[in-house]
């Protein structure tokens, strides 16, 4: 009888070191799935560049400052100071105020058609606000008064940065704009107004040049 319990003791003793064998054996791979889930659920995803929400921020920011733009190019009022009706300037001047028509009525056709667009959206600073409007008046003052030559330079001079500001906004907006047909639009916007920069520019060189050697035009 002693023997017998003897016995069982030892078989009981074998099966309790063979299952903290087999324990001791899964627990390092028990130990790596846990790892592996802990560190695959901390593994830090891509951040987008732009999140929709800011893209069309800066969209419809875009397109406001450029429809306010356009609105401001589509009347050249200045052209009946312009003496010379064969001036290479008028033709220019009127061209510009053309594509700004057209281009601010597309700009209106597109937000009609979607709610979520806006032309209202400026959110400048009102610091920025009125420097624009003091650095406008005082090109006006003083684009009126001068005559000729130099009133030509002065207005030439505007328009390189008038066109040169209405061709990067059309590239901003189309860059953030989702609609294909819009960013296309945008895009020959964009190109137009560089066009007309580049037109304009050339102006101004030869006005430049022109004015400096003709001393009748001078003030």
């Amino acid at each position: 009888m002693g023997f017998g319990v003897k016995l069982a003791k030892e078989q009981a003793m074998c099966q309790s070191q063979f299952q903290r064998a087999r324990i001791s054996g899964l627990l390092p791979g028990m130990i790596l799935l846990v790892v592996w889930v802990v560190a695959g659920c901390q593994t830090p995803t891509a951040r987008p560049a732009v999140t929709p929400s800011a893209a069309q921020a800066t969209r419809n920011n875009c397109y406001s400052l450029l429809h306010q733009l356009f609105e401001e190019q589509k009347d050249v009022s200045l052209l009946r100071f312009i003496k010379r009706e064969d001036s290479e300037v008028k033709v220019v001047t009127k061209k510009i105020a053309e594509a700004s028509r057209i281009g601010g009525k597309e700009l209106e056709e597109f937000a009609r058609q979607d709610p979520s667009l806006r032309l209202d959206d400026l959110w400048l600073p009102p610091g920025e606000v009125a420097t624009r409007a003091s650095i406008a008046a005082a090109k006006k003052k003083a684009i009126l008064g001068q005559k000729d030559g130099s009133f030509e330079l002065s207005l030439l001079l505007s328009q390189t940065e008038a066109l040169s500001y209405a061709w990067n906004l059309a590239k901003v907006a189309g860059e953030n704009e989702t609609n294909p047909e819009r960013a296309g639009a945008l895009a020959r916007m964009s190109e137009e107004m560089q066009n007309l920069y580049q037109h304009v520019f050339m102006l101004l060189l030869l006005e430049t040049k022109s004015f400096a050697t003709d001393p009748i035009q001078k003030p």
